[in-house]
């Protein structure tokens, strides 16, 4: 009984002291964004009535990390090493840098991208990587097989391979922009964050060692956007911003490929947003024949609200929903994941046609 009461603590302790540091720094950042007039006004486009501060993302980062500093010692495994952390954390920074500027200057999507970009980057070159898939004809889809030799550092051969850089490259962009679109209701994508480290931290306990860094990294930042959450449901006291949007994409993107390259997962948690961002380009590109980058209000989320849903019924209905197919991951093996996906895709269909006959908008 001592062991598990110990074991319960090892992994309740990591969410608890950032919860708490996420609390605080919210209020701090809040603080801040609204003495420098770093806010979001109201518009056509917006749901909220009043100006609301930005720059939250940089709490959730700072109690994230203030949290992987404490618990550091701990983090290394044998499957996650230093530079893997590091890298993860140089990649967040950037985001968060990359987006105090946008929130203050509103940059141009020109601008915007070299931000994510770098960030990938950093992972790329922390040696994280997507080396294989799952076939699910048997056996994996290996992309390590191609690489060149760039130099030796401290004993440890560095490769630029290039289908494992590649995929990982996109892997992660994708990933962020998700979170980044999703991020249209108070409390959505700060709460699809902390249900997809919950479920990525049990998945990985099926593969890997007890009280293991991957479970700090994810309890971690889950406790994080979890307090973060405190101030950021509806109504929103504190935004996101453009870094903290990007920010949860990214982490779990990356969380993702270190526990055991569960790329399927992600795909089941940020199923919704995926195929509606999917639906989205689409309409732009072969319906409106407009830029993929146009703002409108035909995401899911505003469709749900056009519909007759509260703000927060909307965002709760999709935390379900998240939260339903997201724990798929956790009982299935690739065929039922894969089968999974299939049933995500016919619900997400059914449930556009029965919102746009709800409520029809013109360029639907």
């Amino acid at each position: 009984m001592t062991t598990d009461i110990n074991s319960l603590w090892w992994y309740l302790l990591p969410v608890l002291v950032s919860f708490a540091l996420a609390v605080f720094f919210s209020r701090l950042v809040r603080r801040f964004a609204r003495r420098h007039n770093i806010v979001d006004q109201p518009g056509p486009r917006k749901v909220h009535s009043s100006p609301t501060p930005l720059l939250g993302g940089a709490a959730i980062y700072m109690a994230w990390v203030l949290t992987l500093l404490v618990f550091w010692p701990y983090l290394f495994d044998g499957v996650i090493s230093a530079k893997h952390v590091i890298g993860l954390l140089i990649g967040g920074g950037i985001l968060i840098v990359g987006g105090y500027f946008d929130d203050r200057y509103n940059l141009p999507p020109k601008y915007q991208v070299a931000f994510p970009v770098l960030a990938a980057i950093t992972i790329i070159i922390s040696g994280i990587g997507i080396t294989f898939i799952t076939n699910p004809l048997g056996g994996y889809i290996h992309f390590d097989q191609v690489k060149w030799l760039l130099f030796w550092w401290q004993g440890t051969p560095y490769y630029f391979t290039l289908f494992t850089d590649f995929f990982t490259l996109l892997w992660i962009l994708g990933m962020v922009y998700v979170t980044k679109l999703l991020d249209g209701l108070d409390g959505l994508a700060t709460g699809v964050g902390v249900i997809g480290s919950i479920i990525i931290f049990i998945v990985s306990l099926f593969w890997d060692v007890a009280q293991s860094g991957t479970s700090i990294l994810s309890l971690a930042f889950g406790g994080a956007a979890l307090g973060f959450l405190v101030w950021n449901w509806h109504p929103a006291k504190i935004f996101l911003g453009e870094g903290g949007s990007t920010l949860i994409g990214f982490v779990l993107g990356v969380l993702s490929i270190i526990s055991g390259g569960k790329i399927a997962t992600a795909l089941l948690i940020m199923g919704i947003p995926i195929l509606d961002v999917a639906w989205v380009i689409g309409r732009r590109l072969f319906f409106e024949r407009k830029s993929i980058a146009a703002a409108d209000a035909k995401h899911i989320h505003h469709r749900l609200l056009q519909s007759g849903f509260s703000h927060r019924g909307a965002v709760i209905f999709l935390y379900v929903i998240t939260a339903l197919f997201g724990s798929i991951a956790i009982f299935s093996q690739t065929e039922g994941k894969i089968m999974a996906l299939v049933i995500l895709s016919v619900f997400m269909v059914g449930l556009a046609v029965w919102l746009i006959k709800r409520h029809p908008v013109a360029g639907s």
